[in-house]
């Protein structure tokens, strides 16, 4: 009698939130993805709450599989941003393989757009097999003194956009910068408040001034430590 073959170990994430519709990280209507954990800790982040690696916040990769399926139309694209994806390698490898295989059953076009703290260059080195799965990825730590206006889904102006297939460079060549200021979305659930998108420098400090002016106190803000 043998023993009978272990079955394969679900592959998890630790996952900060997952939101749709997302209009503010990349082109047209997406999903977003924000994993939990990330040592970077760069100063001034606006979300810090995402920092702490909290294996309490795993979730079964075939569950946010079953949740991108389950989105509705219109879909352009899936934007994974954190905390820090790319020190979630093999859960981030996972998804973005079944995203592959997933959006060739789709009538349209989805791309997937992947924020890093990491260089480009340290992500070519250490990860040039998933940076094969993105279309695009904006690389570079935030530095808040170069937080500025004309920034298009970027934080700040040393942090790169950089196209990596046909349908990136499509939908991402030339489209770093904006005049106007870039939008946020505001979204509420489970009692909580979500902000989304990259405010310029004071925005969240001038939004906290105002509420508090209406009457409003904001506690537990994911921009302060």
């Amino acid at each position: 009698m043998t023993d009978s073959p272990a079955a394969p170990r679900p592959v998890e994430l630790m996952l900060n939130k997952a939101h749709y519709p997302v209009t503010s990280l990349g082109p047209g209507t997406r999903a977003g993805i924000w994993t939990q954990g990330c040592t970077i800790g760069c100063a001034g982040c606006v979300s810090q709450d995402t920092w702490t690696a909290d294996p309490g916040t795993l979730v079964d990769l075939a569950a946010l599989q079953a949740w991108l399926s389950g989105l509705p139309d219109p879909l352009d694209g899936i934007t994974v941003s954190g905390g820090e994806p790319f020190q979630q390698p093999e859960a981030l490898a996972a998804l973005l393989e079944w995203v592959r295989a997933w959006r060739r059953e789709r009538p349209a076009p989805l791309d997937v757009l992947v924020y890093s703290g990491y260089s480009l260059a340290r992500l070519e080195r250490e990860h040039a097999t998933l940076l094969r799965q993105c279309d695009a990825v904006i690389t570079g730590p935030y530095v808040e003194r170069l937080n500025t206006p004309g920034l298009r889904w970027r934080g700040s102006g040393n942090q790169r956009l950089t196209p990596l297939t046909d349908l990136g460079r499509e939908r991402y060549e030339g489209t770093g910068s904006v005049d106007s200021a870039p939008p946020m979305q505001v979204a509420v659930a489970d009692g909580r408040i979500w902000f989304i998108g990259v405010p310029r420098r004071g925005d969240m400090d001038r939004l906290g001034s105002r509420l508090r002016s209406a009457g409003i106190t904001l506690e537990e803000v994911s921009w302060r430590s």
